[in-house]
């Protein structure tokens, strides 16, 4: 489908199925996705807090988005194949000419009114903290004028209680991550959808700092300083 169909079919279209497409796949791992709060707006810069493989298909099945990753994705066996063909922008890490090239792709992509989604920690945790946010990539939603929204994501078993099985961190493999998943069934990922925040006249280090701390709250964590 992906090769043949998705890149004949209409953007809204291609949309549609990749919303399908990341539902599917959140049911196949027996994970109910439960949203809290207004979905985004079409042009918005989506920042999220990062525990799992999963935080992609979630945000897909609310707000499709092209998601910003480090270019060493694109390598990786079939799931670096479809990323490139799913409106993935690659970042090739530490190269200042590379980074302004993604930026202008990214500033493209909100004008359009199409939404970005970054995760500013950079990496994953187990969901008990919150890193430091890098503010580069939130640089093309102040250029731009659009609004940067906050999305905080935690995952809870059946019990409502959080957990860490859905982690995908430290030295964590994708098969070991699938089987502590299906070690626990019914697991729910909450997905809160904060306030939105306005962009004129802001640097990004204020808005990385600003939204840092809506979802630390939203998660009712104590973000780590810096």
């Amino acid at each position: 489908m992906v090769a043949l169909a998705f890149p004949l079919v209409a953007h809204e279209r291609r949309q549609a199925l990749r919303r399908r497409w990341s539902c599917q796949l959140l049911d196949i791992v027996n994970v109910r996705l439960e949203t809290r709060g207004r979905s985004p707006t079409g042009g918005s810069m989506l920042v999220a807090n990062h525990i799992s493989w999963l935080d992609i298909y979630a945000i897909s099945a609310i707000q499709p988005a092209a998601f910003v990753s480090k270019s060493e994705l694109r390598g990786w066996p079939l799931i670096g194949w479809l990323a490139a063909r799913t409106d993935t922008i690659f970042l090739q890490r530490g190269s200042r000419s590379h980074a302004r090239v993604v930026n202008e792709e990214i500033g493209r992509v909100l004008r359009s009114g199409g939404n970005v989604a970054v995760f500013p920690e950079g990496t994953t945790t187990d969901g008990t903290e919150l890193l430091h946010f890098h503010a580069a990539l939130l640089q093309p939603a102040i250029s731009a004028g659009r609004p940067v929204q906050p999305l905080a994501l935690a995952y809870r078993d059946r019990a409502g209680q959080p957990s860490s099985a859905a982690a995908y961190a430290g030295e964590t493999t994708m098969w070991r991550s699938l089987l502590r998943l299906a070690r626990e069934p019914g697991m729910v990922l909450i997905i809160e959808v904060l306030p939105a925040l306005a962009t004129d006249g802001s640097d990004r280090r204020a808005i990385a700092a600003l939204a840092r701390t809506a979802i630390a709250e939203g998660l009712a964590l104590a973000p780590r300083s810096g």
